[in-house]
């Protein structure tokens, strides 16, 4: 290993693999096949594109979607500029263009006519019809489309169509088994194992809870917050009122619930 593979590895956000998601992943890139990741808010799908897109020394290009999203805010539109309209190209096309992996995180918050972009790239022919301009930008091998969203949040309304979705190789994410939570937090965060410990026993108590209305439960991401916040210098259940509890909840009556569990969770440490 060269100082160049060295500097390379360190640049590489961590991730703490689970059910080999990043051979698939590899694999997946070689075969130049598009990748759909599921899972809960949290569970660390943005952390895993971004791991990997450095592991295989891709350029990242991060789309957040949103109700407003529509196929010109992916794909480009025409701008007026001081020497008349120039095409501007989205963050898709920009991808196409270089070489890099998109990612579009949380794809079915996007406007419908968004995902009927993708087909044509996510098939065999791997390609981006531009209609303003006549192009037919074709993706080069270091191209690569990742999707991903929440199926907690799924409706009729905000759903993948089976067209879409048979175009993609699926990974399913959950929150990660408790020595790989535990890992994961004091990697993160500089805490020790003992307070790494506490906070994942506190996930699971919370995770547990099924007489509340929470559309989420604790995520990893949360307790990395929490972490943070004690690593600073914050008393733990302070912590864990901001980063987790009211986090998860606005109604006072849940919050005191939430904070019951924290308590008793939590007491033995000081």
């Amino acid at each position: 290993m060269d100082h160049s593979d060295i500097h390379r590895l360190a640049q590489v956000p961590f991730y703490a693999e689970q059910a080999g998601e990043a051979t698939l992943f590899e694999h997946a890139f070689r075969q130049r096949l598009p990748v759909l990741i599921k899972g809960p808010t949290g569970c660390g799908k943005t952390r895993f594109v971004e791991h990997m897109a450095a592991r295989l020394g891709r350029p990242l290009i991060t789309v957040s979607c949103h109700d407003d999203l529509s196929a010109a805010d992916l794909v480009g539109r025409h701008l007026i500029g001081a020497d008349g309209t120039v095409w501007a190209d989205g963050p898709l096309a920009r991808a196409v263009r270089t070489g890099a992996i998109c990612y579009l995180d949380e794809v079915v918050e996007a406007r419908k006519d968004t995902t009927v972009v993708l087909h044509p790239l996510a098939d065999d022919r791997r390609v981006l019809p531009i209609e303003r301009t006549g192009e037919q930008l074709v993706a080069p091998p270091g191209f690569m489309l990742v999707i991903s969203y929440n199926p907690g949040y799924q409706n009729l309304l905000k759903s993948l169509k089976p067209s879409t979705r048979q175009r993609f190789i699926a990974l399913t994410f959950g929150y990660p088994a408790p020595a790989v939570e535990r890992a994961i937090i004091e990697a993160e965060t500089g805490v020790d194992a003992a307070l790494a410990d506490r906070l994942v026993q506190l996930a699971t108590a919370l995770r547990r809870l099924t007489d509340h209305d929470l559309e989420e439960t604790a995520s990893t991401r949360l307790l990395v917050m929490a972490a943070r916040l004690v690593a600073s210098g914050l008393p733990l259940h302070t912590a864990c009122r901001a980063a987790i509890v009211d986090a998860l909840t606005d109604d006072a009556e849940t919050a005191a619930a939430l904070d019951e569990v924290v308590s008793a969770v939590i007491a033995p440490v000081r």
